[in-house]
């Protein structure tokens, strides 16, 4: 009997080839996060390098986790992990907390290994509460990520340092309407592989383009080593905080939420549909992934949606396809001159390709939401308010200076307090609602049957 095409193994070389085209769609998108929180932080070029090659590493384990899979452990399916968009915007929120800035990574990692390991012991109960995270649900957060990100591109697109002379300048924006263009040029009017990887050829003209000007800072790379392993624990011991626990553990959600979600899309895909028991094993992977990355410095893992595009495309199914591609970014975090390379990427050009990379996460929500039934009243009530109450940190980032700051830590995360208040919204409209409007429909039908029966 011939194997499934997910379980099918390929040529050794083409195996490769398209194991790299997934690392090449999704590269971008692991190396943001560290890059923004790094930023954040203020880490220095090389502990910037670390943290890059970190999240690589454990990007390549949690794919491993969940194509390959061990025991109830991972979908095996071919279906890429890495570090997810969504926790981004909360562990901004709690280095801008913290008040000794070196304190905030092992804050970060407690946190994540605590969302992570409740996340795996929930992972059985959630694939069956599904049902309250509708399209509705997920689509608006999916939508805040992005929108929550697009300032994050815009201040890359004016330069690394707010305080100097040139940022905002012409020269400055001008990079990052080349990349940005460079971008929308090769997505335009290429196919196949090339098409795929056009956000990262966009990086490497636009800082071909920035060299004459200067703005391309070749130091990360003379100062890495060929070899390095991301030692655990570098940034210090886990610590383990309240209210960043908390916040990470909404992002956890989150992130189960959408899993789930591109568990059931991609089964559909490879024709091999994910029931409960597999979104159950896949949660696992997703869980177990994220709680292990903080040891060797990484943060939380999740599956990656441009991924499952690029499995339609190509019709390409096999698992372990996408399990080579895990071993490319292994070898990619273990190897510092590798992780380098997205340092010497000057921030404008980084914007130009952030307009595009986050603004096609909004517009990945905007398309869940048009399937999620806007036609009624309640679905739009639902959208609107939880957009809001997200946008709120976005729009007037001091809008809660008067609360503490363990509750700034989760109302500071636009994509932590719209998802609460998305849920929340559901279920009082979706669910509660239902049963009055059943009731609703019934009594009027009782009172014309004690009519007629009068007459």
């Amino acid at each position: 009997m011939a194997a499934h095409p997910v379980d099918e193994k390929l040529p050794a070389l083409k195996m490769a080839t398209t194991g790299l085209q997934h690392v090449a769609a999704m590269y971008a998108g692991v190396v943001a996060p560290p890059l923004i929180v790094g930023a954040a932080i203020g880490l220095s070029g090389a502990d910037l390098t670390f943290l890059t090659g970190a999240c690589l590493f454990t990007a390549g384990l949690a794919t491993f986790l969940q194509t390959l899979g061990i025991w109830k452990i991972g979908a095996r399916l071919p279906f890429v992990n890495g570090v997810t968009f969504a926790g981004v915007a909360p562990m901004t929120a709690i280095v801008a907390s913290t008040d000794d800035k070196s304190d905030a990574l092992p804050v970060i990692f407690g946190a994540v290994i605590v969302a992570g390991l409740l996340g795996f012991v929930a992972a059985p109960f959630f694939s069956k509460a599904i049902r309250f995270f509708p399209p509705v649900v997920t689509g608006t957060v999916i939508t805040l990520i992005g929108v929550s990100l697009l300032p994050v591109a815009f201040g890359w697109a004016q330069g690394p340092n707010p305080a100097a002379h040139d940022y905002g300048s012409a020269t400055n924006l001008g990079l990052a309407g080349i990349t940005l263009v460079v971008v929308l040029l090769l997505r335009r009017f290429t196919r196949g592989f090339v098409k795929q990887i056009a956000v990262l050829l966009g990086l490497v003209v636009g800082t071909l383009v920035a060299i004459p000007f200067g703005a391309t800072d070749f130091a990360p790379v003379a100062d890495a080593g060929l070899v390095g392993f991301p030692t655990p624990f570098h940034f210090g011991a886990p610590r383990f905080q309240l209210a960043a626990i908390l916040s990470l553990c909404v992002v956890m959600v989150v992130s189960m939420t959408e899993s789930t979600a591109d568990m059931l899309a991609l089964g559909e895909i490879v024709e091999r549909p994910a029931d409960e028991k597999t979104i159950a094993a896949g949660l696992r992977a997703d869980t177990l992934g994220s709680a292990i990355s903080p040891l060797f410095n990484g943060f939380m893992c999740s599956a990656f949606a441009q991924n499952i595009g690029l499995v339609a495309m190509t019709r390409i199914r096999s698992r372990f396809v996408v399990a080579t591609g895990g071993a490319f970014l292994v070898l990619m975090g273990l190897c510092p001159v590798a992780a380098s390379l997205i340092a010497v990427v000057p921030r404008p050009v980084l914007g130009g390709a952030g307009v595009v990379l986050f603004g096609s996460v909004a517009a990945s929500g905007v398309q869940t939401l048009v399937r999620a039934g806007l036609d009624r009243d309640n679905n739009v009530l639902i959208v609107a308010v939880s957009l809001a109450a997200g946008l709120i940190p976005v729009t007037e980032p001091e809008f809660y200076h008067a609360f503490p700051e363990t509750a700034r830590i989760v109302l500071d995360s636009g994509i932590s307090t719209g998802c609460v208040t998305a849920v929340l919204l559901n279920l009082v409209f979706n669910h509660l609602g239902r049963q009055r409007e059943a009731q609703d429909v019934t009594h009027p039908m009782e009172a014309g049957e004690e009519i007629a029966a009068v007459h």
